[in-house]
């Protein structure tokens, strides 16, 4: 198993990969449909959105966090 001090690195990588994957496949169908070169349009967007949102979750989630413990009752 992975060593507790690294759960919001974990976190980040896996909310991003995950996010990305859906919203790029998403997205580029809804752009482009089922053409010929779909799955390479499709990783290739992957790729590029997944270097931007990894570090835009490391960073934003805790703010996220802090906004959400604002918000809820506890």
């Amino acid at each position: 198993m992975i060593n507790a001090k690294y759960r919001r690195l974990v976190f980040s990588f896996l909310m991003a990969l995950l996010m990305t994957f859906i919203m790029s496949f998403a997205i580029t169908f809804l752009n482009l449909g089922f053409i010929d070169e779909f799955i390479y349009k499709w990783i290739t967007a992957f790729i590029k959105a997944f270097f931007i949102a990894f570090p835009a979750v490391f960073f934003v989630a805790p703010f996220v966090n802090k906004l959400v413990d604002i918000l809820i009752k506890k």
